[in-house]
Parts: structure tokens; sequence; C-alpha cells
């Protein structure tokens, strides 16, 4: 008992002395990304005060990671973006001493993001998971019946998508995932850089655009659960959000959501620290912390988001676990795909044409 008084008297005098040297961390992520109670208990148990931002697409934060200071000690970008960044030198390389629970990470994930951010020096994945089609089962029944809507020709055939218009569609605002799902769809490779390849994608999206009533990457979680859409292109764990949203309000809306059988984009959002970051040693407090198996398996239970700890999944609820669309099977995984960083001029064509998408121009 003494012992114990002793160490909670010792993290306490070391929690009371962080908060008196006004110890932070500016984070800069996804927006409902976290579970907010696991921000509160790191502060308690280190003192450490979360000074938490959101955004809401890559663009957003790359603009802001470009414009030179961020203020920021956290930030969370998608592996393309990243790869690009880490090569014009907008990240400080992970102290991973620091790091101890990089050793709950499974080794396939740790291997994909090698890929972007070799030797996984600037980075350590946060979340993954992959694009598909977030519907509502009741008025995708009454349009399509009894066919599952699990094809992409669903999304991406005007004819197809016009029978959702009157119910609400929505895109999500992403150039990447909406490209790369679109050229699968008309059997182009969907990470092509050929300029007349992504004007075909862009071609494709223009002929439905008049069956979508919004690009937006967030709001459409909300837009779902409350039954004012009834279709989107969205990411896993958001599309179960809004089914437990839905579930929660009591409204009646049953959401659901399916990875179209041509196969998807599968995505890694991965935390990294700003060459420019002032509070280096609070980052890499947090970023350990949000490593630990208990710590990774909230944020994955309030976002329906699969995180890359292994041991995560034994206090995770197994109906999280057994969803293929969180944690899809070998079977599933082999229809997914992933895109990699584009060049300068590439970017440029693809930034035009997602333009053109949008306004018409």
């Amino acid at each position: 008992m003494k012992k114990c008084l002793q160490i909670a008297a010792a993290t306490l005098a070391l929690t009371t002395t962080a908060f008196a040297q006004g110890r932070s961390v500016n984070v800069y992520n996804w927006s409902d990304y976290i579970d907010p109670g696991v921000l509160d208990d790191f502060t308690r148990e280190t003192g450490i005060r979360v000074v938490y931002d959101t955004y809401d697409s890559n663009e957003t934060l790359e603009t802001k990671l470009l414009a030179g200071k961020t203020g920021y000690d956290i930030v969370v970008p998608s592996a393309t973006f990243l790869q690009r960044q880490i090569q014009i030198g907008v990240y400080q390389k992970l102290d991973k001493s620091k790091l101890p629970n990089l050793a709950n990470l499974n080794a396939d994930i740790t291997g994909r993001l090698a890929v972007y951010d070799p030797g996984n020096l600037y980075s350590v994945n946060y979340m993954w998971f992959t694009t598909g089609i977030a519907f509502n089962v009741a008025k995708a029944k009454a349009r399509i019946g009894d066919k599952s809507p699990d094809s992409w020709d669903l999304v991406y055939k005007p004819e197809n998508l016009r029978k959702f218009a009157d119910c609400g569609v929505y895109f999500l605002d992403s150039p990447e995932d909406i490209f790369s799902t679109a050229l699968r769809s008309i059997g182009v490779n969907p990470d092509s850089k050929n300029p007349a390849d992504i004007r075909k994608a862009a071609d494709t999206i223009i002929r439905v655009k008049p069956s979508v009533k919004k690009f937006h990457s967030s709001e459409y979680i909300n837009a779902l659960a409350s039954g004012d859409i009834c279709l989107a292109v969205g990411w896993a764990g958001d599309s179960f959000q809004a089914r437990n949203r839905a579930q929660e309000a009591r409204n009646g809306v049953e959401i659901d959501y399916v990875i179209p059988k041509e196969g998807t984009l599968i995505s890694l959002d991965n935390l990294a620290i700003p060459k420019d970051a002032e509070r280096v040693a609070e980052a890499h407090a947090l970023i350990d912390y949000l490593l630990r198996p208990e710590v990774a398996a909230r944020n994955s239970k309030v976002t329906n988001f699969a995180n890359p700890v292994d041991a995560s999944k034994k206090f995770l609820p197994p109906e999280i676990v057994a969803n293929k669309s969180i944690y899809p099977d070998d079977a599933v995984m082999k229809r997914i795909f992933t895109v990699s960083a584009k060049d300068q001029a590439t970017q440029k064509v693809i930034t035009r044409e997602w333009t053109r998408v949008k306004t018409g121009r």
C-alpha cells in the first residue's frame, strides 16, 4: 500500500509539474477520428494538454504544411500525400527510442506504409480503411430491389445513380478516392498517371454529377444517419459511424456499407511530426500512447476504422473484428489496390480535372 501511495504521489507530482510548465501538444487530425476520452485520459496521465483541430481533406492539410509554419506537432496525412511531403522535407524523423509501442504494430500494415515511407522513418500508421458504397438499406431496396449495391456500376453509370438522385447522393471530396475508383469501374489502371486516363475519370464523374447532391468528406456521416441522403461513396469507418448514430437515434434508418466486387482503394492514415513542431517530446509521448493496444481499440470502437495494433483486437467488440468491411479477409484483400504518390505534373492534371468536375470549368 505504501508503495502504491508513493507511485501515486510521484505521478501526481509529475502531472502537476507538467501543467505548471504549460506542457501541451497541438494535433491536426481528420474529423470524427478519435475517442475524445482518449485525449482526456492522456492529459490526466501525463499532464500534457492536447490542443486538437480537425480537417476533412488531404489538400487542406497539405496547403497548411506547404505554407510554412504550421503550429502543429502531430498531423495525420494519408500515405500518398505523406510520400510526396516526405520528399519535399516537411517532416522530421521519428525518434523510435521514444516509441516502445512500435512493437505492437502489424507487420503487413507497416510494410505497406514502408512503400510510401521507406524504412518507416517519418511516420506510424494510425488507421487504415477502404473506400466503398454506403447506403440506406430500405431506400436502396425500393430502387433496385434485392440486388446488392456491390458494384461501382451503381455509382458511375448515370442510368443507375439516377435512381438514387431523389433521395440524395454524396461523393467524397477526394480526387484520390473518386478518380481511382472511377478508373477501376471503366477497366483502367486506378493508379494511372496518364493525363488522358485522368480526363476519362473526370468525364465518368461528370456524367453522373447531376445525381450527386454534394462532394464532402465528412458531412455524409450525419446525412446518412438522419436519412437526409440514401447513398454515399465514402470510407468504411465513417459509414459504420453513420449506422451507429442512426441506431442510437432510433430513427428507423438502417445503413450498410459494401466493398464493390471490382475491388477498391485501401488507404493508410499516418501519424507524423512536422519539421517545425515545437513540442517534439510531447508529440512522441502522444504517438506512443495511441499505439497502446487498449487505446487503439478505444479509437477503433468509436470510429469503426481498422487500426494497425494486432493486440487491440482482444479489446474490440467481436462484431468489429469479424466485420470484413473493416478488417477484410484474404479474399477481399486480393481485390484491394493502392495508389502511389503523383509527381508534380500529374498532380497539376488531377487538380485541374477535379476543379472541372466540381465547377464545370
